[in-house]
This record gives C-alpha cells, sequence and structure tokens, in this order.
C-alpha cells in the first residue's frame, strides 16, 4: 500500500500518540482515535455499548470509504479493589473489560468484515499487555483478563483469515512510561519496581510504538498471528 489509511485507537496520548506520529512519518494516513473530539481526532467513549460501531462509521467517512490497518490500542488501567462493594467491583470488571477487550473485538469484526465485502487484504495490531501472560496485581484481575482475552481474540482472527489476506498481529508491552501507568507506576514503589526488570528500565512509548509500525506495515504475512513481547525480560515465555 503506498499510503495506507489506518484507524489508531486511543491514540491522543502516551503509546497511541507515538504510534500515530510514527505512522504518519512513514506517509500513512492515520485516523486518530480519543475519548473526546477535539481538532483531527474523532471522540468516541468506548465504554458505551455502541460507541465502537460510531466510530467505525465515523473513521470510514473521514476516509473516503476504505481504512486498510486497524490498531487497537485503546485502553484503561485502573484498580478494582477486591474489597471494594459488589456493585462498585463488577460495574470496575465491565468499565475495563468494555474498553479494553470487547470495543476492540467490535472495531475488529467491522474491520474483517470491510475486508472480506470488498476483497481486498487488511491488518490489525493489538496492543495487549504482557498481564495476558503473567498476571497483574490483585486490584488488576479484570485488565489482565481483558488482555488474554485480546490475545485469545488476535490468534482466532489470524487463524481464521490468513487465507483471505486478513492479518493479525500483538505486542505485548510490560510497564511503560506513559500517563495511563504513571500512578500505577508509583503506588509499586516507582524505582524499586525496576528491580523485577532486567533491563533496568521501563519502556518508552516510542519504543512500543517502533514494534507497531513493523506490525502494520513491515512484518511479513507468515508472521501473522505473532506476539512480539517488549517488557525489558521481566517475563520471559
Amino acid at each position: 500500500m503506498e499510503r495506507p489509511v489506518i484507524l489508531v485507537t486511543g491514540s491522543t496520548r502516551g503509546i497511541g500518540a507515538a504510534l500515530a506520529a510514527a505512522l504518519e512519518a512513514r506517509g500513512a494516513t492515520v485516523i486518530r482515535h480519543g475519548r473526546s473530539t477535539a481538532p483531527g481526532v474523532i471522540g468516541a467513549d468506548l465504554g458505551a455499548p455502541t460507541a465502537a460501531e460510531t466510530l467505525w462509521e465515523d473513521a470510514l467517512r473521514q476516509a473516503g470509504g476504505s481504512i486498510d490497518i486497524l490498531v487497537n490500542n485503546a485502553g484503561l488501567f485502573a484498580a478494582n479493589p477486591l474489597d471494594g462493594s459488589d456493585i462498585a467491583w463488577l460495574d470496575g470488571w465491565e468499565e475495563t473489560l468494555r474498553i479494553n477487550l470487547t470495543s476492540a473485538a467490535q472495531l475488529s469484526r467491522l474491520a474483517v468484515r470491510h475486508w472480506l465485502a470488498r476483497g481486498v487484504p487488511g491488518r490489525i495490531v493489538h496492543v495487549a499487555s504482557r498481564a495476558a501472560y503473567r498476571g497483574d496485581s490483585p486490584e488488576h484481575w479484570h485488565y489482565a483478563a481483558a488482555k488474554g482475552g485480546m490475545i485469545a481474540m488476535h490468534k482466532t482472527i489470524a487463524r481464521g483469515y490468513a487465507a483471505q489476506g486478513i492479518l493479525s498481529f500483538a505486542v505485548t508491552p510490560g510497564f511503560t512510561n506513559t500517563d495511563m501507568a504513571g500512578d500505577y507506576l508509583a503506588s509499586r514503589g516507582g524505582a524499586g519496581l525496576l528491580a523485577d526488570i532486567p533491563l533496568g528500565r521501563v519502556a518508552t512509548p516510542e519504543e512500543i510504538a517502533q514494534i507497531g509500525v513493523f506490525c502494520a506495515l513491515d512484518a511479513p504475512p507468515s508472521m501473522t498471528g505473532a506476539v512480539i513481547d517488549a517488557n525489558g525480560a521481566s517475563f520471559v515465555r
């Protein structure tokens, strides 16, 4: 694709912003999404059940009817204490699953149907987490479950549609220096957390973006279904 059109969810900050900028630097046309509408950004609160469909339709209109690549990056990382009230715990679980997994599934479904209907290839890049394999803290059951579900979904898409030229890739970052993870890093001891990372530091958004760009634009088709770890060897499969 000479100038691919790429929808990147959650692309107003952190990994998403770095990834959008890196893709644009490679000549891609990037459609940016954020929770709120802003200049050059399609606003959609993916916690709402119909938001993913609305986002896809708005992105298609902006793209002139064709999207080549989807990057599922939008996420929510919020503590959900085990000893909270039953309803508060369930609300936290469902909100995190909807934003981190269900909306990604909705968008992936729409993208796959779009490419199948047009008879064209497409790519999906899923930004998951090492939590999909290693788990997370006692206050983040929901986050680990959502990212584990994303990896299972990614593998299913890769196996199901490779023959039609629809490819799926996943990145599983560990701790990354973003706004979303900042409070969590501080709560886990900040610098003390580094003892668990052989590299001696957390990843930068730009490092994760490099991997995302590779998956979106450069990875050979035979890599479909691959999961690329980026956690400073804090978890090695």
